[in-house]
């Protein structure tokens, strides 16, 4: 069989794949949940005035990053995971093209804002250019005199995945070890620990005494790669047993609704551990066990038996839609907003309505003139080739 028929009957597999394959609603809910969590944080830590009730649901806000990084870990290895099962080999060239026209130009557009537009920036001073460009960035920041679209460290962290999980798989296809690919989830999970432990005593407590020492908790404890594994590997372990233990799956997913609330209760634990972050337990407990809450929260919306997966709502499919423009975007229009309307009396509540409709707006409009198109070409490059 020549390589075009072979490619022809991969697309035509994946179409058929695609239409078989129920929408998970569950998950857009969950990924509306997370820009939700992540806009108030930011809001909660950078804006002049915020309403009074705010800091109550936007404390633990920053946690949103941590479910984008299970729902990531749990879709992108899902897919992989799918094509092993289906006897295909992974396609490195495929897997990074479809990453860079989803990831790259509404990335590269937000960098051109910050750079060539002051009025932009949240903060005065940038990191260099080739840091974002290398995806490092996130690699010994310095928030304090660098700290301008600092929230860009997650994707310095997704990338890395997109860059690393592909070539492990691709490796244990070749060495017919993907069985036994569990005990390296096992130990970078353990890993991390490790990692963490050794961060806070010998790299962050040494600085604490330092004027700006919580500054240094970020830079060694909070942004680097190596400490942020958590909710990545959760969500791999989780679309490992999806996709290649369908007893097991069957069994776990008639509770759909108990997982939420087991969720729940976990995340509810995971705020007073981490009410104060820059803490031992916190910094060394605190990741893993959100990744672990907000884990049993993706079980729940992906069992066909919970609330989440049966309830298909427009908003939250919307929001969803927007999640990556308005992530990438959302601090400097925050910024722009309060400095155009900084003449007028406006109280908080009333000014934070205004941030949420021009952050949706700037991030509709990225969608439209740059998200989409950019999808579709890569649509087109991949069923030609």
């Amino acid at each position: 069989m020549q390589t075009g028929d072979i490619n022809k009957r991969q697309i035509s597999q994946n179409k058929l794949d695609k239409n078989i394959q129920p929408k998970l609603y569950g998950l857009e809910h969950l990924r509306s949940l997370a820009i939700v969590f992540v806009f108030l944080f930011h809001y909660f830590i950078s804006s002049g005035g915020q309403p009074e009730w705010l800091p109550y649901f936007a404390k633990f806000g920053w946690t949103g990053v941590d479910l984008f990084f299970v729902l990531s870990g749990f879709l992108i290895s899902s897919q992989l995971f799918a094509q092993i099962k289906r006897g295909q080999i992974i396609s490195f060239k495929q897997f990074f093209l479809k990453r860079f026209f989803r990831i790259i130009p509404a990335f590269l557009v937000t960098v051109g804002l910050y750079f060539c537009f002051p009025f932009f920036r949240e903060k005065e001073s940038l990191p260099p250019l080739w840091k974002f460009l290398t995806f490092t960035q996130n690699l010994g920041l310095n928030l304090k005199d660098l700290g301008t679209f600092s929230h860009a460290w997650s994707l310095c962290v997704e990338e890395h995945f997109y860059l690393f999980l592909p070539l492990i798989l691709i490796l244990s296809q070749f060495t017919n070890s993907i069985k036994k690919s569990y005990w390296l989830l096992i130990a970078l999970f353990l890993f991390g620990f490790a990692i963490r432990i050794y961060s806070f005593n010998h790299l962050y407590l040494p600085k604490i005494e330092d004027e700006s020492g919580f500054m240094y908790w970020y830079k060694y404890i909070y942004y680097p790669t190596y400490n942020r594994l958590d909710g990545l590997l959760v969500g791999v372990s989780i679309a490992e047993i999806y996709q290649f233990l369908p007893t097991v799956w069957s069994k776990i997913s008639k509770y759909g609704n108990l997982f939420i609330l087991l969720s729940l209760a976990i995340l509810t634990g995971a705020y007073f551990l981490c009410y104060d972050q820059m803490t031992f337990n916190a910094s060394i407990f605190g990741f893993p066990l959100i990744a672990i809450g907000y884990g049993f929260m993706v079980v729940g919306a992906v069992s066909p038996t919970s609330f989440l997966y049966k309830w298909n709502s427009k908003v939250t499919t919307f929001i969803a839609t927007l999640s990556y423009a308005t992530y990438l975007t959302h601090k400097g229009v925050i910024h722009m907003t309060h400095q155009l309307l900084a003449d007028f009396k406006i109280d908080n509540n009333s000014m934070l309505l205004i941030c949420i409709v021009t952050c949706i707006s700037f991030a509709y409009l990225l969608h439209l003139t740059i998200e989409k198109p950019f999808m579709k070409l890569r649509n087109k490059i991949i069923e030609q080739k």
